[in-house]
């Protein structure tokens, strides 16, 4: 086979075939096809687009690019949970534990953030010790022995996607629906699971703006996992404003923390408690999702899921004693208060801005070797819908240097949006496919 004559059949249009791209993607992950020629055919994908059968071989083919995570050491059925991300998004510190605490195996591979979009392994790192770099013998024995574990991806899953992306990310073929839905679930087969669940955020704060555009993904994804042997679900959720309140690593924690003491906000709850019954309706711990939610509203009730965050943070060299004393949390020197300018309702939140917000107050990356602060971020007191008073507060921002939080102070209030007439309030859950 020749490159050459493969980016001439993609650009004139025509279907490749599933040898055709297990030699494209094998020959370019061990660089023998340069980086021009994989722009080229980018491009013409990009353009032209795949269909369903190519984009299940660009996928599979990319999964084996490097290592497959072997769980067959696990006993039960592996669950794994992704997240397109968002603003505010702390789901898997809380839903792993409520999860493993009704019985299902959760072995988890999670990313750093980058940009205004929050890293689960970042957020856990506020635990003093915390480490997600532990060995693959020490992850398949924590998640038999507690339930759950999560570990940083490594080099070896996946390669051709982490170059692809690299690529595709300075040659602007990113948005691409078989491109990016390839890219995404190559990561999760790799890493070994039974079955998946999507949590597939639209709006503002989201990969995906467009409603339309995130349903098209999710049934891309779901089409994916359940052709590659996978039981897929994916559930499509707002994110037109951050989930929650808090936004900030060690403020997500502390949110997630008291979520799991059922004093959490009722959006995150919500989210929590859908994607949650999924994952045990897979895991075959419960039948249906009525007794899925049972299930997991009981192991809140009772402490478990709690004392399951607790055991796996001291399962990973954590500081497990900040699980039931949230002051030993980082926290920032700084506390102020953001009032609202204007009596009415909050009509609209810019979701990404605010997350620029914490992101301009050191709690995210500019590039991958920026060095984050765990201690600051937002709590917003409004959400869409809500009704406000001049001099009430809008939210509470914490930071640990006065020229960052003049800026992103300044920045946050012009990403709220106020009308005199009441609004309603927006449906967390958009949707679910199945199939």
């Amino acid at each position: 086979m020749r490159m050459y004559d493969l980016i001439m059949k993609k650009r004139n249009g025509e279907k490749l075939s599933t040898e055709e791209i297990e030699y494209m993607i094998k020959e370019y992950t061990a660089d023998h096809i340069p980086d021009y020629q994989m722009s080229a055919m980018m491009m013409a994908v990009y353009f032209q687009g795949m269909s369903a059968q190519e984009t299940v071989a660009l996928t599979m083919a990319m999964a084996h690019s490097g290592d497959m995570m072997n769980l067959s050491a696990v006993e039960g059925v592996k669950v794994d949970k992704h997240s397109t991300g968002g603003v505010g998004d702390k789901t898997s510190i809380a839903l792993t534990p409520m999860v493993a605490a009704c019985g299902v195996k959760i072995a988890k591979m999670s990313g750093r953030g980058l940009g205004h979009t929050g890293g689960t392994i970042d957020k856990l790192e506020s635990f003093a010790g915390f480490t997600t770099g532990i060995t693959e013998e020490h992850f398949i024995r924590q998640v038999n022995e507690i339930g759950v574990s999560i570990m940083g991806q490594t080099a070896d899953i996946a390669p051709a996607d982490k170059k692809l992306y690299a690529l595709r990310d300075v040659t602007a073929t990113v948005d691409n629906m078989s491109l990016i839905a390839s890219s995404i679930m190559s990561k999760k087969l790799a890493s070994g699971a039974d079955a998946i669940v999507l949590d597939v955020k639209t709006g503002s704060g989201a990969f995906m703006k467009k409603e339309e555009d995130s349903f098209a993904l999710a049934r891309e994804m779901v089409t994916l996992g359940n052709m590659a042997g996978r039981k897929t679900i994916a559930v499509v959720s707002d994110m037109d404003q951050p989930l929650g309140r808090a936004v900030g690593n060690a403020l997500e924690v502390e949110e997630a923390i008291a979520t799991l003491q059922g004093e959490g906000p009722d959006d995150f709850m919500q989210l929590c408690m859908t994607l949650g019954a999924y994952m045990l309706v897979a895991g075959g711990a419960a039948a249906d999702e009525e007794e899925a939610r049972e299930k997991l509203e009981h192991v809140i009730a009772d402490g478990s899921a709690l004392k399951k965050l607790a055991d796996f943070v001291q399962a990973q060299g954590g500081d497990s004693r900040a699980v039931y004393d949230t002051s030993l949390l980082p926290k920032a020197d700084v506390v102020e208060e953001i009032m609202t300018p204007q009596e009415g309702y909050v009509s609209k939140i810019d979701c990404d801005e605010i997350g620029i917000c914490s992101l301009i107050l050191g709690g995210g990356r500019e590039t991958k070797d920026s060095e984050i602060d765990l201690a600051v971020g937002l709590i917003l007191h409004k959400k869409v819908g809500d009704q406000v008073k001049v001099g009430e507060s809008l939210a509470t921002i914490y930071a640990n240097d006065p020229d960052k939080l003049a800026a992103a102070k300044e920045r946050f209030l012009k990403a709220y949006h106020f009308t005199k007439q009441s609004v309603q309030k927006t449906e967390l859950i958009k949707g679910i496919v199945r199939e």
